[in-house]
């Protein structure tokens, strides 16, 4: 990874750390929770290897990315993160109107709403594991995922500042980390108060083989730097991005698309998931949608855990374009 290019770009207000390589059209590639640029270690190189321009940065909160206010989450709404992305593009790429985009988790949700906001700035989309979620003008998505999972279930465990951050501390930066990127269930992840990681199928983890000791112990640097609060954040501001999109409720995201996901994925098994991506809704709310790719025995990291399937089914899409 010595090869990939290091930047800090003052871009709305905030200081971010971007990951770079390669030259020709920009791939613009945008992580998840609990992860950083490097998430996209893999598909950076592969993609700068074979003609582009791939730029991962650390999203706001994250990493090496700084001048976030953590103790506000009303400032990590998805309009200051497209806000971040525009403004980033505005800086790194001024001379180029469209590039590709590529998200995963939280990564994906900022995308298909960059689409929303910003469709003229999307050449093409690959979405990885977070398919479209339309807004549900009757309920708030907190109310929902309680409505569900209960209260224990990890996004309402997430809302109180300061709680599930005190409770990793006891856990340690490291083994939260771990167990994060190493879960493998696809039912829904609790954290019951009080009792850390002992509700995950396997509580002793044995690293996969997609995933080193380096590896970890460069998240658990970054994460042991910054807390994790600044991406719990995006959870804590789930209601108010409801609030604030009302504008955009039934709206379609127009952007030509194609979605990957793992079938052990957490988020492809939440109730209703599989029958809205298969059976018709996800094509009515994103038209554009031209593929849809269900890994078998994928979970939820699939750009780390699938990195050569991943790689060769971005190259391939955004070829067409």
């Amino acid at each position: 990874m010595e090869t990939v290019e290091h930047k800090k770009i003052t871009a709305n207000g905030i200081n971010i750390h971007i990951a770079e390589k390669g030259q020709g059209p920009l791939v613009l590639f945008l992580h998840g929770f609990p992860e950083l640029w490097y998430s996209w270690r893999h598909q950076i190189l592969f993609l700068a290897a074979h003609g582009y321009r791939a730029v991962a940065p650390d999203l706001r909160g994250y990493g090496d990315t700084t001048g976030a206010p953590l103790d506000d989450s009303s400032k990590f709404t998805t309009l200051h993160l497209v806000g971040d992305i525009i403004a980033l593009l505005d800086a790194i790429a001024p001379d180029e109107h469209q590039v590709f985009v590529v998200g995963h988790d939280w990564g994906a949700l900022i995308a298909w709403s960059l689409c929303l906001y910003r469709p003229d700035r999307v050449k093409a989309l690959v979405n990885l594991s977070v398919h479209f979620l339309p807004r549900n003008p009757m309920i708030k998505p907190v109310d929902m995922f309680r409505g569900l999972f209960g209260g224990d279930h990890y996004i309402c465990r997430f809302q109180e500042p300061g709680d599930i951050e005190a409770e990793f501390a006891l856990i340690g930066v490291r083994e939260v980390v771990k167990k994060f990127l190493t879960y493998r269930h696809p039912g829904a992840l609790y954290f019951p108060k009080g009792k850390g990681f002992e509700c995950f199928p396997d509580t002793s983890v044995i690293l996969p083989s997609w995933l080193s000791e380096e590896d970890v112990d460069y998240y658990a640097s970054k994460f042991e730097m910054t807390g994790f609060t600044g991406g719990i954040n995006y959870y804590r501001a789930f209601d108010l991005n409801w609030e604030l999109t009302a504008p955009w409720t039934g709206a379609q995201v127009k952007v030509p698309t194609k979605f990957i996901v793992g079938d052990l994925d957490l988020v492809y098994n939440i109730p209703g998931a599989k029958e809205y991506i298969n059976n018709g809704g996800f094509k009515k709310d994103v038209p554009m949608l031209d593929e849809v790719i269900v890994m078998e025995g994928a979970a939820h990291f699939i750009n780390q855990e699938k990195p050569d399937e991943i790689n060769q089914h971005i190259l391939q899409y955004i070829k067409n374009f």
